[in-house]
């Protein structure tokens, strides 16, 4: 019996697998966004504003340069956004913090809010201690601090007037308050020791027991003429 040639190229359409169906699923345009938000808000934590690239959130967003464009109009515009969401993120959790009567509590409250941000959130809150050139003093961790200590202002002034100090002094004490947690919460974003608890008890413990004993009208040793 003679066999009947095969069709080599019928042949080789059959012996070819089926593409498999992509596994990768397009992301819609808000979660492109949120991504791109993510990715940026990293390498801005890493690197500052004028080391960081659209070329790099682009390629570790694995997206065209013009993607992150379309979102964002360039650099500052993306930049501007991370900043925002990080300074809304922090004044929400301090304000929602500071739910306590007496002010002790009202001071441990915001120290370990803040330490608890700078633990959960390094990288938002690397953004916002580096300064930019291009940020307003609207848009960076001082605004952010001061928006705080007005927040103390108003706190401090009720002591103060049940005290009998003069309560126009309470904008220069909240200042002086809240920029001690700020400081102390920058260095310990570096060495993370000792633990947060420990932090926001030594603050409070300087901060309280130096409001407890305040001189009325107090005034400076150094320089005085000797009688």
């Amino acid at each position: 019996m003679t066999e009947v040639p095969r069709n080599d190229a019928s042949a080789r359409r059959r012996a070819v697998p089926a593409a498999k169906p992509s596994s990768r699923v397009r992301m819609s345009a808000a979660q492109r966004r949120e991504q791109l938000i993510s990715i940026a808000r990293q390498i801005f934590a890493e690197r500052g504003f004028d080391a960081t690239s659209i070329e790099e959130v682009a390629s570790r967003a694995k997206v065209s340069k013009p993607v992150v464009y379309e979102h964002f109009g360039g650099k500052e515009g993306l930049y501007a956004v991370v900043v925002d969401r990080e300074v809304r993120s922090l004044l929400d959790r301090i304000t929602t913090a500071l739910t306590a009567g007496h002010p002790r509590e009202l001071l441990e409250q915001a120290a370990m809010t803040l330490l608890t941000y700078i633990e959960e959130e390094t990288s938002g809150f690397r953004v916002l201690v580096r300064e930019s050139p291009l940020m307003s003093a609207t848009g960076n961790f001082s605004s952010v601090m001061n928006d705080v200590a007005h927040q103390v202002e108003h706190i401090l002034g009720a002591e103060f007037s049940s005290r009998g100090y003069d309560p126009k002094l309470a904008e220069l004490y909240s200042q002086a308050l809240v920029g001690m947690v700020a400081l102390t919460g920058r260095w310990w974003l570096e060495v993370r020791k000792p633990r947060k608890e420990t932090v926001a008890a030594h603050l409070v413990n300087l901060a309280w027991n130096g409001l407890s004993h305040l001189e009325a009208k107090p005034g400076l040793i150094t320089g005085r003429k000797s009688g």
